[in-house]
């Protein structure tokens, strides 16, 4: 219970922020208000990345040499067809994850023809969002196109990630979450959702958003968040209904 109140605080403080901001005149990004919905989880409860996510690799390292081949494979995959939905799934919202990962599912997911399954998937989203706040703060990595002072595909949202934590990779790791959500309410799709999913964490080191151990980070860490939200009552309760919507659905 104390870490539902603690939870509500944290969401009651966020809304008034937002609520001043707006009052004043300033805009919202959207992309940030989705982190004052709900959750399953408080902020204290998540896996903690900076505890058992090993550090990025320094940029003097055998390691980082992988990341650095990575990087220029990418540059070369960005004029091809693979390149141009790279693009297209370097997107934000929960919506549009939803819309993109549709066809694979083999059902459309909406608010109004399936509100179970879509309620458990935004919710989740934004859950498994939170939990690369911390490590991104701590390990402060540098992104690949901040690095090396080169344009990507994407230049609108290059000034918003500009200074903002590579390591792990959050699109990886929602992505990856989203392919374990829609597995778990469909079996039957489980090969081409785990396909996107792990295309989605591709497509960042293509665009040059992220290195492949960003990568590998964000799916270690979406693997710990799923494992930490079948542990929520809420969740449990929410994946019912969501499997049950499925089925009334699939017949």
């Amino acid at each position: 219970m104390n870490h539902l109140v603690k939870s509500g605080k944290i969401i009651v403080c966020a809304i008034v922020l937002a609520l001043g901001a707006v009052s004043q005149g300033a805009k919202i990004d959207p992309f940030d208000a989705e982190l004052l919905e709900p959750r399953y989880f408080a902020d204290e409860e998540y896996p903690n990345g900076v505890e058992f996510l090993p550090p990025p690799p320094t940029w003097t390292s055998q390691l980082f040499t992988g990341d650095y081949v990575g990087y220029l494979w990418g540059k070369t995959i960005r004029g091809t067809e693979r390149g141009k939905k790279a693009v297209i799934q370097s997107t934000f919202l929960v919506d549009d994850f939803i819309a993109l990962f549709n066809e694979a599912f083999g059902y459309e997911i909406t608010r109004e023809k399936t509100p179970n399954i879509y309620k458990l998937i935004r919710k989740s989203l934004i859950t498994a969002r939170r939990a690369s706040l911390k490590p991104k703060r701590s390990f402060k990595r540098t992104r690949p196109f901040v690095r090396y002072n080169e344009p990507t595909p994407v230049p609108e949202t290059e000034a918003r990630l500009r200074n903002n934590g590579s390591y792990p990779s959050g699109h990886s790791l929602r992505g990856w979450c989203m392919a374990l959500l829609l597995l778990e309410i469909n079996p039957d799709c489980q090969d081409k959702v785990l396909k996107l999913g792990h295309e989605w964490g591709e497509s960042r080191v293509i665009i040059g958003y992220h290195w492949k151990s960003d990568v590998e980070a964000g799916r270690a860490l979406a693997s710990a968040v799923y494992a930490r939200l079948h542990t929520s009552e809420e969740f449990l309760a929410d994946m019912a209904a969501a499997r049950a919507e499925f089925k009334k659905i699939k017949k």
